[in-house]
């Protein structure tokens, strides 16, 4: 416990902003389940498959929401602030589901794993509630995240276009963040969809939700300008309490399965800044046409090892080739024929042959000779 609790404060001195104070409310999120289970969007996008190629080593992804649970197994934080004066822990839920889609560690006989495992998570709590409780908070932790060195900054939060929001997003997007943000689900009493922020802005990867079958989900909103799509129907995360809940629906757990994989890309890729980071990602998806589906879901493998023409300066970016096991020169080339040698192989093999035949011939006749009283004749 001690231990648990010194980790603790290191953790929160790595990402410096207002202390948090105790929690005034009740934190009691839904009550997850201890099973995990492997869902159709692990299935789909088999993060496990590409890990040789990059687990996202090194990446530093902020996730702005409701905070993140440090007590469950499959969680290592590496950065954590408060920016609500409630307490780091996270009363929804809804955090930690997104973290755990990111970056959830691999663990034996446990189904579910997150899709960078070796990114380093920075946690921001903005809110204690569903719903984001403040554009200041929103715009303070973006802007945060940007200082502290974020390569990749989730933001499952939708809210209206202000002038402060598009500060921030500029602002970090010139720091060389990629910015993954949910397309918004449509919520207005007529479902008539309007445009959600900040995924709206021009720079951000903005991301829808996708079903099982492929299809656009129907409360994913096709107003906003969709780059790619993420799965967001039943899906399974992690969860408070150590445990894990099962059929989470929204674009907002689409949008942590692309910040995971743009997290593979910038650790496999570390010279791409964040629009290439961005263009890899849309080009390389499945793609799709229709409003609201963007290039169509994100592709992992080819993410990783698809050659694009037109990054950089014209120029693919190719991983480099594995060392070869042998040094070069350590097998000597075949030396050209030796006619000649050759030739005079034949001669004396021809010769050696004639004269063994000639010798088993000897062998049979003169015994025969001598047993009919043959001798040979004498020279006059």
């Amino acid at each position: 416990m001690i231990g648990r609790a010194l980790v603790a404060s290191v953790l929160a001195l790595q990402v410096p902003l207002a202390p948090a104070t105790a929690a005034r409310e009740p934190c009691n999120p839904p009550r997850g389940v201890l099973e995990s289970s492997e869902s159709w969007a692990q299935k789909r996008l088999d993060p496990k498959r590409v890990w040789s190629l990059s687990t996202g080593a090194g990446v530093r992804v902020a996730i702005i929401d409701s905070g993140v649970d440090l007590q469950h197994p499959q969680i290592r934080l590496a950065g954590r602030a408060d920016l609500t004066g409630t307490g780091y822990r996270d009363c929804v839920g809804h955090g930690t589901a997104v973290a755990g889609i990111i970056g959830a560690q691999y663990m034996q006989g446990v189904l579910f794993y997150g899709m960078a495992p070796g990114a380093r998570l920075l946690s921001y709590k903005q809110t204690n509630a569903e719903r984001s409780e403040g554009l200041d908070l929103l715009v303070r932790a973006i802007k945060s995240a940007a200082d502290q060195g974020a390569e990749v900054i989730n933001v499952s939060i939708s809210t209206t276009d202000q002038p402060s929001l598009k500060a921030a997003v500029d602002y970090a997007l010139a720091k060389d963040a990629v910015i993954v943000a949910a397309a918004g689900n449509i919520k207005s009493e007529d479902g008539t969809p309007v445009r959600d922020y900040p995924a709206s802005y021009e720079g951000v990867l903005a991301v829808g939700a996708a079903g099982p079958n492929g299809l656009l989900s129907e409360f994913s909103n096709p107003k906003t300008p969709v780059a790619v799509l993420g799965p967001g129907q039943g899906i399974t995360s992690t969860w408070p309490g150590g445990s894990y809940y099962k059929d989470l629906k929204g674009t907002s757990y689409a949008a942590p399965y692309v910040s995971g994989v743009a997290a593979l890309v910038r650790a496999r890729f570390p010279t791409l800044d964040q629009a290439q980071v961005r263009q890899r990602i849309i080009a390389t998806a499945d793609g799709a046409t229709g409003a609201g589906k963007g290039a169509g879901m994100v592709n992992p493998m080819q993410a990783l090892s698809a050659v694009l023409p037109f990054e950089p300066a014209n120029a693919p970016v190719v991983a480099p080739p594995p060392a070869s096991p042998l040094p070069r020169g350590a097998v000597a080339k075949v030396p050209p024929v030796d006619q000649n040698a050759v030739d005079l192989a034949l001669i004396i093999a021809g010769s050696a042959l004639g004269l063994a035949l000639l010798v088993a011939a000897a062998r049979v006749v003169i015994p025969m000779g001598r047993r009919r009283g043959w001798r040979p004749g004498r020279a006059e």
